[in-house]
């Protein structure tokens, strides 16, 4: 009640929450009550302060381990007991693709989940988006040269650099990608291995060879292999205030023993440059792993290819959609689409099998909706 966190909540007239949709329900509770407290106001929502939330239903719901439907669903804020006291909200859909109304429609489609499917919820994704997959090694080599097109040339160009990403749907699929892709960039290549340890293992029964082969969501790579102008994005908050938030994009200058210098290439920071040091991370769902994990690493990722989820939000002109497996959670589809600029601009490589196929015309992909999301 006397933090200046709390006197600074006190002077506020508005609060604005970006990609709620995202946040689970007992988030939003937790500020609610804490708004009633710290106001000594105890029967107003929010404490009688005005809260306006963005985002998108049709998009990613908040991720829950292991989850099943009914719980996923119930983590969202359309599950609190805050919803029914809400304004009712507009649905106001900010379409990247306003020039190409085909698109702009095939993309709500797509998000509403009334796309016309085929057979076990696949959805008729056009040819001319897609690039042909034959099943061999050379398919991935096309999908790079085709995002990443003369890139010994562009190296040096932070916004060609910045604006193409290949998204995907798993992190073992991004990691490989990003390794291929690291060794094409030209120039010297700099390696840090991080320190992990098991809090409070007197007995050292994990070792650390084992503590290493470990990846856990949110956590840099045990190797981090970077090279200078290589893309990198940020997995933490460290500095909101000067633009080092969770998600920000950045290129490598330059490589010191235990600092990366960078430099913010998109948002209101871009251009600034900045030290990111060596922190210790841990993952953020305690439940992986039956003891405390700790891994000491620089807290950034190559991000030539990114993970569906962590894009969203993002502008990315230029996008290349790698889909070894079919996307797997409510949206992921949707949020792939519509993170290009225009249809033109998009590459899907599907691969087939029981959930892609494809013909003459179309390629299959699965698409999944739940509908009581975006209805309730």
């Amino acid at each position: 009640m006397q933090s200046e966190t709390a006197k600074l909540l006190r002077m506020a007239s508005l609060i604005l929450w970006d990609e709620v949709s995202m946040t689970k329900r007992q988030a939003i509770e937790a500020l609610d009550k804490s708004l009633r407290d710290i106001m000594e106001k105890p029967d107003l929502p929010f404490g009688g302060k005005t809260i306006v939330f963005g985002g998108d239903f049709g998009q990613v719901l908040p991720v829950v381990r292991k989850g099943t439907r009914a719980q996923i669903i119930n983590a969202t804020l359309r599950r609190s007991y805050l919803w029914k006291n809400m304004q009712k909200p507009r649905l106001v859909r900010n379409m990247r693709a306003q020039s190409d109304p085909w698109f702009s429609n095939y993309l709500l489609r797509i998000g509403n989940g009334t796309e016309e499917t085929v057979k076990d919820d696949n959805v008729k994704v056009p040819n001319e988006i897609c690039v042909p997959y034959t099943g061999a090694e050379s398919d991935i080599d096309n999908l790079i040269d085709t995002v990443f097109p003369m890139l010994a040339t562009h190296m040096s160009n932070s916004d060609y650099i910045t604006s193409r990403a290949i998204l995907i749907t798993r992190n073992e699929n991004v990691d490989d990608i990003n390794m291929r892709l690291i060794e094409r960039f030209p120039g010297d290549e700099m390696v840090y291995h991080s320190y992990d340890l098991a809090v409070d293992d007197p007995n050292n029964y994990y070792p650390p060879e084992f503590l290493n082969s470990l990846t856990p969501n949110g956590l840099p790579p045990h190797i981090l292999k970077l090279k200078v102008n290589c893309p990198v994005i940020l997995l933490r908050n460290l500095d909101p205030a000067n633009g080092l938030c969770n998600g920000t994009r950045l290129i490598v200058r330059a490589f010191q023993r235990n600092t990366v210098d960078a430099k913010i290439v998109l948002g209101q920071h871009a251009g600034k440059r900045v030290f990111l040091p060596r922190i210790p991370l841990c993952p953020s769902d305690d439940e992986i792993f039956p003891f405390k994990f700790k891994r000491n690493q620089f807290p950034i990722r190559v991000s030539f290819a990114m993970n569906i989820n962590k894009t969203q939000g993002q502008t990315i002109p230029h996008v290349e959609i790698y889909l070894p497996n079919p996307v797997f959670s409510h949206g992921q589809l949707y949020v792939a689409l519509s993170r290009a600029t225009a249809r033109r601009n998009i590459k899907i490589l599907a691969a087939s099998g029981n959930d892609a196929t494809v013909d003459s015309t179309y390629t299959l992909t699965k698409n999944i909706v739940y509908k009581e999301v975006l209805t309730s």
